[in-house]
């Protein structure tokens, strides 16, 4: 299966490490020192997680007129969690009598819509699938918070998933692979977010950060093996984009040239599960023929996972 069309959408307010130091006397240095982040966006009080996924998709219908047989909508943030992310863009779509339905695993969200995808197209129920990711963490996480109110950032993805290999320039999925480690060290309150409750919270930040470090590279080397690559035919490394220290821990332990890395954290924040497709949409015209991309992501509760694609035009 291909990514045939990508299209991304960037709320226009920007929230700089400025702020959180004259709130909670987090400084510039102290925060990029230990995330990478200098700045992140956030959506205006009028929006949310079904507002921001609708307005990937208008861009997405800017570039070329299509019609979905599945929508598969990912989010850990939701506005409603009855008429889903993925309900809504087929309301705004006017499109009727599709399977449709929204997934939550985290930061691995991605790549298991991706994964609903493969199994839909391969039990032939449909053959073009939209794929739309949004996260509005900003609403839920708590700007005082000095251990996790600083890392959050507001982003939305819409792509065209096609079984056959569209005419244009795409992106053969060769591979995912995904998993679960929810079972280990802290991954029951690691992080969460607990909507009746304390919001967003990262109490056992360090637990989470081992963990994502192991299994994203754990996971690319495995996906790799699988489908008999080696490391040094990745031409581009993405991974989810959590924490720029966590980025380069993974780079160095696959041995991977940081040049290789497409990284948005640092003027995006943490987007959640779009943060990884944001990147493949923001690089997708530098791309060249046959370039291999590695994908790689981890989320709250310990969920991970790979991808590979190659260019194709």
């Amino acid at each position: 299966m291909y990514i045939s069309q990508i299209s991304a959408y960037i709320p226009e307010n920007v929230v700089s490490n400025q702020y959180f130091e004259q709130i909670n006397g987090l400084t510039e240095d102290w925060i990029v020192e230990r995330t990478g982040i200098r700045e992140r966006r956030k959506l205006s009080e009028n929006e949310n997680t079904n507002t921001l996924a609708i307005k990937a998709v208008e861009k997405l219908v800017e570039q070329r007129a299509f019609c979905p047989d599945l929508i598969v909508g990912g989010t850990y943030t939701p506005y409603d969690t009855i008429h889903t992310l993925a309900h809504s863009v087929q309301n705004y779509l006017n499109i009727s009598d599709i399977p449709v339905l929204s997934i939550s695993t985290a930061c691995s969200s991605f790549l298991n819509a991706m994964e609903v995808v493969e199994g839909y197209f391969a039990s032939n129920k449909a053959t073009n699938a939209l794929v739309v990711l949004a996260d509005h963490n900003t609403f839920f996480s708590n700007d005082e918070d000095k251990v996790a109110g600083h890392l959050w950032g507001d982003g939305a993805v819409a792509m065209l998933v096609s079984k056959e290999k569209p005419i244009h320039k795409a992106m053969r999925v060769l591979g995912i692979r995904t998993g679960g480690a929810g079972n280990i060290g802290k991954a029951k309150e690691g992080v969460f977010l607990r909507t009746y409750g304390e919001g967003f919270k990262m109490p056992f930040g360090k637990d989470v950060f081992l963990n994502a470090c192991q299994y994203m590279a754990k996971a690319t080397k495995d996906l790799l093996s699988l489908h008999q690559y080696d490391i040094d035919e990745v031409d581009f490394f993405v991974p989810h984009q959590a924490n720029l220290r966590i980025t380069k821990n993974v780079a160095e332990t696959l041995g991977l040239p940081f040049e290789k890395v497409l990284s948005n954290i640092e003027y995006l924040g943490n987007t959640g599960c779009a943060g990884s497709a944001i990147a493949l949409c923001e690089h997708f015209e530098r791309f060249e023929n046959q370039n291999m991309i590695a994908v790689t992501v981890f989320g709250g509760g310990y969920s991970y996972g790979s991808m590979l694609l190659r260019v194709e035009i």
